[in-house]
């Protein structure tokens, strides 16, 4: 009788997976060693703060090269391996394509304690131009990826030539409506993540609640993380940088941004930082990207907007045609 009932527990098991058996993402390490970009990596070491840190890029130069230089900058959920598709169209056009993972994501190093600020990403990121030899560049930056951009623009303008904001976050300052949260609080949400809640988050937040099958890869590479040993580690970069976003805005600075920019927003993005932790009517209020473009527009000097219809927060990975026309137009006047 005992070996039935455990027969039977076997193959209720087997209809009805537990869990940790429903997760589709693979086992990643902390590195992410074990993932593939789409372009060659190199490293660049990097002593900052006291410690050795590794900074991993793709420097993709073609045969073709016309010149001109741009960096990408990826956003806090992602990491350079998304720029695949605009690496390929820009090379193809004669440009040589930069893309780093900044400390604390993707391929690069998770410090167990760093003081993460938009000023110390950028001056990682004028280091690695340095050592390659660039004096000059466009820098194109993505959500997390446009605070950072707009930082490296008022830091360094004299190596901006150009400046490209996709869906950037922080067009508004959140900590006027968000109460504000500890680290621990961010860790703590990071340590609960899992494939299911990572998903669900992408569906509504960045594709209005319609899935396709290319984007379980980027779901995969944050879900991949929480089987590893190392999350812990993972998860308090997250939340650093958590803080990082939410107590250093640059909107107040985009007056004085000198380099000639482009907007591209996707006006169905709603994506606003602590959202979860204000009432419904203020939650309204928030993320409003269809008045943000042209809010923004009007504050930075010489800039220029084009808005994406129904497109949300990630237009190069949702409508890829309609984000890279426009961006090619500007890079090459």
């Amino acid at each position: 009788m005992k070996l039935i009932a455990l027969s039977i527990l076997l193959f209720l098991n087997i209809l009805q997976p537990s869990k940790a058996q429903n997760i589709q993402a693979p086992w990643l390490d902390i590195e992410l060693t074990n993932y593939q970009y789409p372009y060659p990596v190199s490293t660049l070491h990097l002593h900052i703060q006291e410690q050795d840190l590794k900074m991993a890029y793709m420097d993709v130069k073609p045969d073709n090269y016309n010149g001109k230089n741009i960096v990408l900058l990826h956003g806090k959920n992602f990491n350079g391996a998304y720029w695949e598709t605009t690496i390929t169209a820009l090379t193809n056009e004669g440009f040589r394509v930069i893309a780093p993972d900044q400390i604390g994501f993707g391929k690069s190093s998770k410090p167990d304690h760093f003081q993460y600020t938009f000023q110390q990403l950028a001056q990682n990121t004028k280091t690695l131009l340095d050592s390659l030899q660039i004096t000059k560049t466009a820098i194109l930056g993505h959500s997390m990826g446009g605070m950072l951009a707009s930082r490296f623009a008022l830091m360094y303008p004299e190596t901006t030539e150009k400046l490209i904001l996709e869906n950037p976050i922080g067009l508004e300052d959140w900590k006027l409506k968000v109460p504000y949260k500890p680290i621990e609080w961010w860790y703590k949400n990071e340590l609960q993540k899992d494939f299911e809640s990572i998903k669900a988050y992408q569906l509504k937040s960045y594709y209005d609640n319609k899935w396709k099958p290319e984007y379980d890869k980027w779901v995969n590479l944050l879900a991949g993380w929480t089987l590893n040993a190392d999350y812990k580690t993972i998860a308090w970069n997250a939340a650093l940088t958590y803080d990082m976003i939410f107590t250093q805005p640059v909107v107040y600075e985009f007056k004085n941004i000198q380099a000639p920019t482009l907007l591209i927003i996707g006006t169905r993005d709603r994506t606003a930082l602590g959202k979860p932790l204000v009432s419904a009517e203020t939650r309204k209020t928030m993320g409003l990207y269809n008045e943000l473009g042209k809010k923004t527009q009007k504050v930075i000097p010489n800039a220029q907007l084009v808005e994406l219809e129904d497109i949300g927060h990630l237009p190069h990975i949702e409508k890829f045609d309609a984000f890279i026309t426009p961006l090619s137009d500007f890079l090459t006047k």
